[in-house]
């Protein structure tokens, strides 16, 4: 995917972390506080923003993709399912959170162990 296209991702993402944690605070508020799941609405938007502003930031500043699909991976895989358990309730969504996490951990790593490249300053 060329860095036009990663940014404009990266930027629907972003909207989508916000209009999530809009949502949860306000059009679900009352459905979360019943079943208890507003702490897993939160830390999913707030996993979900963290990582689509790295995205963006590795889309504007570096021409390899580094850990931007693991990234990726990890929003869908560990704040999909922290949403989907936080509405649904439905607890064995919980055994696909740590995939997520360790798709968030391996991007990280891929900015810590890659070599130097010129674009990145």
């Amino acid at each position: 995917m060329s860095s036009p296209a990663r940014i404009r991702l990266a930027a629907a993402l972003l909207f989508l972390g916000i209009a999530l944690g809009a949502f949860g605070a306000h059009g679900l508020a009352e459905r979360l506080s019943e079943t208890g799941r507003v702490d897993n609405w939160e830390t999913a938007t707030f996993y979900h923003l963290i990582h689509a502003l790295a995205m963006f930031a590795l889309s504007l500043h570096s021409r390899r993709a580094l850990g931007y699909y693991w990234f990726l991976a990890g929003i869908l895989l560990f704040s999909g399912s922290l949403y989907l358990l936080a509405v649904t309730g439905v607890t064995k969504l919980g055994a696909i959170t740590p995939l997520g996490g360790v798709s968030f951990l391996v991007g990280w790593a891929r900015w810590v162990f890659h070599r130097r490249e010129k674009e990145i300053s």
